[in-house]
């Protein structure tokens, strides 16, 4: 976010100098003086084009591109903000201040063009009704699990076999599991809720009775295998369907979504805008730096 909010902030600096950065008589324009000297104008755009200029003027070429093919209304922007503030309350000022914004309006500025680039994203992934409910679902659900992690598929196998077997889980965690935080307790975790987990290994859990022993389920750790023991209901009220309903899909999309993909799209529109780009020493901007949707 602090990456967006530097480009937004520098934005309309770069962009409102670059047709005045001198005057009729040749001589630019002072900006800042000191009794060692003074600041021009043309100084302090050459400066800030030479810092920050490509990285600014190809995030705004990307936002102008996504405007004209997507559309994202100023509810859409007021509802995020809102969500925004209600999570964070009376730390909302603070935080979007650590973010490096400057202020709320830089801040929504930067919500506006995540909108823009979800909206991108979005257009190829088809996120279901029933996808969305059976999240919802998870939600407001925990499940108490064991593990086994090992390196392998070929140790993911014998374990599940000496388990298949009869052996028990917790002495095989113990003999085998990788996991130090809870080897040495039968490779027990506990109760966890839906976002815990990677993916992958949520899926699993979700998807298994109380009891049942997991196949080996590999993530970027290795290799798992699971066995969950208790399902409950969460105490917490996470509120309705419909309350949940967006951050739901975010969160899915965002599951779902290859970055790199996501980058080819977003350059592949850009191209097809035919840029040209007339600021010099920044021409070939859009050639040798790559737009990355995720800002």
């Amino acid at each position: 976010m602090k990456k967006l909010a530097i480009a937004v902030t520098l934005s309309a600096t770069i962009l409102g100098m670059t047709a005045c950065n001198s005057d009729e008589s040749g001589n630019s324009e002072v900006v800042a003086e000191t009794n060692a000297g003074n600041v021009t104008k043309e100084e302090f755009y050459q400066e800030l084009k030479d810092s920050n200029g490509a990285s600014v003027l190809q995030q705004l070429v990307t936002v102008e591109v996504l405007n004209d093919k997507y559309d994202v209304s100023e509810e859409e922007v007021d509802k995020e903000l809102k969500s925004v503030k209600d999570q964070l309350g009376d730390q909302f000022q603070q935080a979007i201040q650590q973010q490096g914004f400057k202020d709320e309006e830089a801040f929504r500025k930067m919500l506006r063009i995540s909108l823009l680039q979800e909206a991108a994203v979005a257009e190829d992934i088809e996120i279901t009704e029933e996808d969305l409910k059976k999240q919802y679902e998870r939600m407001k659900t925990e499940v108490q699990a064991q593990h086994i992690l090992v390196e392998d598929e070929k140790t993911a196998n014998e374990v599940k076999q000496k388990l298949t077997n009869g052996g028990d889980f917790a002495k095989l965690a113990k003999e085998y599991s990788t996991d130090t935080s809870n080897a040495e307790d039968g490779g027990k975790l506990g109760y966890f809720s839906s976002g815990k987990m990677v993916p992958a290994f949520e899926d699993a859990a979700y998807n298994m009775e109380v009891g049942e022993v997991s196949e080996p389920v590999k993530t970027e750790h290795g290799f798992h295998i699971i066995k969950v023991t208790d399902k409950r209901e969460k105490e917490e009220d996470i509120g309705s369907f419909e309350d949940n309903k967006q951050d739901i899909r975010r969160s899915i999309l965002n599951q779902r979504m290859d970055p790199q993909k996501a980058r080819e799209k977003i350059n592949k529109l850009i191209e097809d805008a035919e840029v040209d780009i007339k600021v010099e020493g920044l021409e070939d901007i859009l050639n040798s730096q790559p737009s990355n949707p995720q800002g």
